[in-house]
């Protein structure tokens, strides 16, 4: 399992549980964008026997990852285990920077910057003669991940996700929250849904009620 950069590497350290015998690669301190699909092509080589899966944002997505499907169109008919896949989590926007911006700096989303072009990741996979899967739906996405791993090639599993879900940490400082207020108050263009989705991640259910 590799991870790249961004709020990909939130959802994977908070929500991946790995058993005993399992690697993963991430860039950690460095947080060098785009390394997500080069790792995985790389633990491929290194452990060809065993399935192989990307965790991926859509920004290191268009920034190398697209190309790096080129590489693997060369090599995965001489793979004898072809599961490879990469996972991209496609919510328009450079959210790391994007939830940094509102946490830290107590400043709203700057379009011009964070806004990213609505890409089909799982049509350019296909493309390439790869699998391309498209989930948009949560009840999708078990029966795409069978399909991913049952596949005879390498597959680009494009979840279209939220951007303003936020990566939420256990606990946040008291200038993290007056930051976030700062955010608001400036008139951020998302206020409405990630306050919305805020409140649902930390009370379940209330948005669904009301």
């Amino acid at each position: 399992m590799t991870s790249d950069s961004g709020s990909s590497a939130n959802w994977f350290a908070r929500n991946l549980v790995f058993r005993e015998g399992m690697l993963s690669s991430i860039s950690g301190n460095l947080a060098t964008m785009g390394c997500g699909v080069p790792y995985a092509i790389a633990a491929k080589f290194a452990h060809p026997g065993r399935a192989v899966i990307a965790l991926v944002g859509d920004g290191a997505m268009q920034m190398n990852g697209m190309a790096e499907l080129v590489t693997i169109a060369k090599y995965w008919k001489k793979w004898h285990d072809r599961r490879f896949v990469v996972c991209v989590l496609n919510n328009r926007d450079l959210n790391q920077v994007t939830w940094e911006m509102r946490a830290m700096a107590g400043s709203a989303k700057f379009e011009a910057s964070q806004d990213l072009p609505d890409v089909r990741f799982s049509h350019f996979a296909e493309m390439l003669d790869l699998h391309g899967i498209f989930v948009n739906a949560p009840e999708k996405v078990g029966p795409a991940w069978d399909e991913a791993l049952r596949s005879d090639r390498p597959v680009v599993y494009e979840a279209y996700v939220d951007p303003d879900v936020p990566p939420l940490p256990p606990h946040i400082t008291l200038e993290q929250a007056r930051a976030f207020t700062s955010s608001v108050l400036e008139g951020d263009p998302d206020r409405r849904g990630f306050i919305r989705q805020s409140i649902e991640q930390l009370f379940p259910g209330v948005t669904k009620k009301s």
